[in-house]
């Protein structure tokens, strides 16, 4: 796959968004679909919030040791858009809030659908994602597949963090030696040539730079996932020049609306400052 490094961009613009209540009303139940930082900030603010609300926080099951979560918890999956569609119902939620991962399109989808045959309103929590600055050199493309055909002429030493799943798109590589690192061990098949490095963020910056010496990568793979707690291993890349192969993001289902923080979705909640 033949691509030029992109160039610094701004970010995408606001996009306007309406409150998710009329005035003056205000949720009973809100269901967060978290496993994010986001949605770990979210879920404490609206139990602590002074209008007593009930939150229950819906996490996949991939992490074997989730870090604690305010509020009631679910785990696992709800049987697709039908299955939530009924969990909202059944369990009278006045409020759904989609806090997953950037790249968790399948819950996504079945979020806004469950969203519509319900008539419950629903926003979709999403950090911003990152923006090249002067002196980086990544290479967008659309998929993991789209990654691993960009690999070639890049470089033999493959620093990957784009999680456990997926890594099937790089298994044919095998002139290729991959550094994996993910918070559970990945899932097979792998390249032939792998190293697994279990970890969790938050990275420091001297940390993604010792370890990207140690390992003389030569290219860092690695899904736009935004956020503070990975981005130093784009700092330390772009210090030592090395390319970014740049996963970009799935879009939106149509007629979804995403904000970028906590403070965000309390408003669209009527939960915001008076």
């Amino acid at each position: 796959m033949s691509s030029q490094p992109t160039e610094p961009r701004p970010g995408p613009p606001a996009r306007p968004s309406a409150p998710c209540s009329a005035p003056g009303e205000r949720p009973r139940h809100v269901l967060v679909l978290g496993g994010t930082a986001e949605a770990r900030r979210l879920a404490a603010a609206l139990v602590a919030h002074p209008a007593g609300i009930r939150v229950t926080t819906s996490l996949a099951g991939r992490t074997t040791r989730p870090d604690a979560v305010a509020g009631q918890t679910r785990t696992g999956g709800f049987g697709g858009a039908d299955g939530l569609a009924d969990w909202l119902r059944a369990h009278q939620v006045d409020a759904l809030v989609d806090a997953t991962h950037p790249f968790a399109e399948t819950i996504t989808a079945h979020a806004a659908r469950a969203a519509v045959a319900t008539g419950v309103p629903a926003v979709v929590l999403r950090r911003p994602g990152w923006r090249p600055v002067p002196g980086d050199r990544w290479y967008d493309v659309p998929s993991l597949a789209g990654a691993a055909e960009a690999l070639p002429g890049l470089g033999d030493r493959v620093f990957l963090t784009t999680g456990r799943l997926g890594l099937a798109a790089f298994a044919h590589l095998a002139d290729h030696h991959f550094l994996v690192r993910s918070v559970e061990p990945p899932d097979p098949p792998l390249p032939p040539d792998t190293e697994v490095l279990l970890a969790r963020g938050p990275f420091t910056l001297a940390g993604e730079r010792a370890l990207l010496r140690a390992h003389r990568v030569d290219v860092l793979v690695t899904k736009d996932s935004g956020g503070e707690a990975t981005a130093a291993k784009l700092t330390a890349a772009r210090e030592l020049g090395l390319p970014v192969v740049v996963v970009r993001r799935p879009p939106l289902p149509p007629g979804a609306t995403a904000v970028a923080d906590v403070p965000a979705v309390l408003q669209r909640l009527g939960l915001g400052q008076e």
